[in-house]
């Protein structure tokens, strides 16, 4: 765990959702590029470490619950962060159906807290505050690409939730001066991808798969809806630069440029297994949505003339990361269930 150096000036961040998917990725970027930094991190005591296993002994982690107002301030009092990602979230669309209370509690109460603990302690860091494409909803094809100003139209309790957390970034940024940025990222993908979300499930269904622990039949659910993917290490140099060039008060898009019907994202998987012609492929109803989101092409133009960001990892190159992750994962021992 790395000191506090009150000998010299330092700049700290503080990461809430460290612990996750984006949140390790962000730790090992900034610890990589801007060593000047010092990175912080929430978790709540049951959370998952293995996303930290190659950062834990240089971030600083502070047990919190986002739910918890006053473990906020204990630990915001004790960061004095310059820089807030604020990343964490219940952000399974179908576990948010069946705990939508949960759901909502979690990311929007959860952000009111954080905004409150830093009105409470009169801190002024710049925050990203990280709401997502779910928001748009069910888009129609006249507003194909999505820009900012598209309506909302949440079709699951998590989007109801995010569009929660995304006005309440708006409000107290415009009632209180709070220094918040939105951005509404669209699917990303990477290794650590979480077992639930579409690409990485069917990854880890292959990788099973080859190493004979499932039968040759690969659950899926609706094979139509359309996507566009990005690499987590392109989302982490666009939160970076977001903090670094965008102006308080904004919201962008930020999305790739690997637009694809999920159908032919398993396409491309498949093509990266020698057993692609002996996996039969089968409709789950478990993991079909009551309600789904089928379009979701966005426009990252004011983000892009913002920052000069551009996606740079190959989609293919994510899946064969996120296929390595979990062939690894299982040789280890640590995915046999």
């Amino acid at each position: 765990m790395c000191g506090r150096r009150r000998d010299v000036f330092v700049m700290r961040t503080l990461i809430t959702g460290i612990t996750g998917f984006v949140g390790s990725h962000l730790a090992e970027m900034i610890l990589r590029d801007h060593p000047e930094w010092e990175v912080h991190g929430t978790k709540r005591w049951r959370s998952p470490r293995e996303n930290l296993v190659n950062v834990e002994e240089s971030i600083t982690l502070h047990d919190c619950d986002l739910t918890d107002l006053s473990s906020l301030i204990r630990v915001l009092d004790e960061v004095k962060p310059d820089r807030i990602f604020h990343l964490a979230a219940q952000s399974y669309v179908m576990m948010s159906y069946r705990a939508p209370t949960a759901t909502v509690d979690s990311n929007v109460n959860g952000t009111i807290n954080l905004f409150e603990a830093l009105r409470t302690l009169g801190q002024d860091p710049l925050i990203h505050a990280c709401s997502s494409s779910e928001v748009y909803g069910q888009v129609r094809d006249e507003d194909i690409p999505i820009k900012e100003d598209t309506q909302f139209r949440p079709a699951s309790p998590y989007a109801v939730s995010k569009v929660g957390e995304d006005m309440a970034g708006y409000m107290y940024h415009h009632a209180y001066g709070l220094k918040i940025i939105r951005t509404r990222m669209f699917t990303h993908s990477g290794a650590r991808r979480g077992e639930v979300f579409v690409d990485s499930a069917f990854a880890r269904q292959i990788a099973r798969i080859e190493a004979g622990i499932q039968e040759p039949v690969l659950k899926v659910g609706n094979l139509d809806s359309v996507r566009t993917f990005a690499d987590v290490r392109d989302v982490c140099r666009a939160y970076w630069l977001l903090l670094e060039k965008c102006p308080p008060g904004e919201v962008y898009n930020i999305g790739g440029e690997s637009t694809m019907t999920i159908r032919e994202m398993l396409d491309l998987l498949l093509d990266m297994t020698d057993l692609k012609d002996q996996i039969e492929v089968t409709v789950d109803p478990e993991l079909l949505r009551p309600a789904d989101v089928t379009n979701q092409v966005p426009s990252s133009d004011k983000f892009k003339a913002a920052t000069g960001w551009e996606p740079e990892v190959p989609y293919s190159e994510t899946l064969k990361a996120m296929l390595d992750y979990w062939r690894s994962r299982i040789k280890n021992n640590d995915d046999r269930r």
